[in-house]
C-alpha cells in the first residue's frame, strides 16, 4: 500500500497526538503529586510498570477494535516488515516511554523534556548523513528553534535544575528511541496503513514487557482499583489515541518535519497546566512557546528540493 502524502492532514494528525499527550503529561503529574488522592489510593508507580501497562492495555484495546473491524486477513504483514514493526515497538515505544520515565524519576521535568526533544536533531543528522535529505538552512534554523524554544518554555534560567547522570542518560536514550521509531515507522507507513503498523509495533512492546517483566510480577504489586483505573485511562490517552494520529501523521510527512511539530507537547503540557492545575506562565515561557511555533511554520515552509520522500533504515 502506497500512501500519497497530504502534509496539511499530516500536520493536524500529529498537532492532535501532541495534545494528547500533553494532557497525559499533565494527568501523570496530578495523580504522583497528590492532586488525585481523592479518588483513591495513588502511591508512587514504577516507571517500568507504568510503561508496562500503557502499551498492554493499549494493546488490548487496539488488537479486538482492529481484529472486529478489519478481519484477521487485512492484519497480514510479511514476516520480515512484521519483524522491523516489532523493533520499532521495542526499541522505539517501549523504551522511549521506560527511558523518559526513568529520566523524570531521576531528575527534573525539565532536564528530561529537554534531552529527549534534541530527537529534531538526531533524526535530521540521520537523514543528512544517509544522504536523504540536505542539511539546508531552512531544516537547521527550524531544528534550532525548536530544540531553543522547548529549553526557554519549560523554564531552563530558573535554577532548579537537577542533573543526574543516570537521568540525562536516559532522557538522551529516550531521545534516540523517538528519533528511531519516527524514521523507521515512516519507511514501513509508506507501504501499509497506519493501523496495521501501530498494531505490530504495540504487539511487539507488550510482548517484551511479558517477558522482561511479567503478569504475575504486576498482580504482586497489588495495586488498587483505583490505580487501575488510572493506568487504564492513562494508557488510552498517552498511548492508544496519541500514538494512532501520530503513526498516521507520518504517513503524511516526512520524518524531520513530523518530529518537529511534535515539539508541540511541551507547549500542549504547559497550557494545560496552566488552564486545568492552576500552574503559572512566565513571560520567557511564552517566547519559548512563539520560538516553538516559529519553527513549526518555518520547517514546512515550500522549498526548492524534494528529497527526504524515501527513508530507510
Amino acid at each position: 500500500m502506497t500512501v500519497k502524502p497530504q502534509p496539511i492532514r499530516g500536520y493536524l494528525y500529529i498537532a492532535t497526538a501532541t495534545f494528547l499527550w500533553g494532557i497525559g503529561a499533565n494527568l501523570g503529574r496530578a495523580a504522583f503529586t497528590g492532586k488525585l488522592a481523592r479518588f483513591g489510593s495513588f502511591d508512587a508507580i514504577n516507571p517500568l510498570i507504568l510503561s508496562q501497562a500503557r502499551t498492554t492495555f493499549s494493546f488490548l484495546i487496539l488488537f479486538p477494535v482492529l481484529l472486529l473491524v478489519r478481519g484477521k486477513t487485512r492484519l497480514r504483514m510479511p514476516v520480515a516488515d512484521i519483524l522491523r514493526a516489532f523493533a520499532l515497538g521495542v526499541l522505539g515505544l517501549a523504551a522511549s516511554n521506560y527511558f523518559y520515565y526513568l529520566a523524570l524519576q531521576r531528575t527534573t521535568v525539565a532536564i528530561a523534556i529537554i534531552v529527549q526533544y534534541t530527537a529534531p536533531v538526531w533524526v535530521l543528522l540521520y537523514m543528512v548523513a544517509r544522504g536523504l535529505q540536505k542539511a539546508s538552512l531552512q531544516r537547521v534554523l527550524a531544528v534550532a528553534l525548536a530544540v531553543a524554544g522547548i529549553t526557554i518554555a519549560v523554564g531552563v534560567g530558573s535554577g532548579k535544575l537537577h542533573l543526574d547522570g543516570i537521568g540525562v542518560g536516559a532522557a538522551l536514550l529516550a531521545a534516540f528511541s523517538f528519533a528511531f521509531y519516527s524514521i523507521g515507522g515512516h519507511n514501513l507507513l509508506r507501504r501499509y496503513d497506519h493501523w496495521i503498523v501501530l498494531f505490530y509495533c504495540m504487539l511487539g512492546a507488550a510482548l517484551f514487557w511479558i517477558l522482561l517483566n511479567p503478569p504475575w510480577k504486576v498482580v504482586a504489586a497489588h495495586y488498587s482499583a483505583a490505580q487501575w483505573l488510572f493506568m487504564l485511562i492513562f494508557s488510552t490517552v498517552s498511548m492508544l489515541m496519541p500514538f494512532s494520529f501520530y503513526f498516521a501523521g507520518l504517513s503524511h510527512l516526512d520524518p524531520t518535519r513530523a518530529i518537529i511539530v511534535s515539539c508541540l507537547e511541551p507547549v500542549f503540557s504547559i497550557i494545560i497546566a496552566v488552564l486545568v492545575l492552576g500552574e503559572s506562565l512566565s513571560p520567557i515561557q511564552v517566547v519559548g512557546i512563539v520560538l516553538v511555533l516559529t519553527a513549526i511554520i518555518v520547517v514546512q515552509m515550500p522549498s526548492r528540493t524534494s528529497d527526504g520522500a524515501k527513508v530507510a533504515l
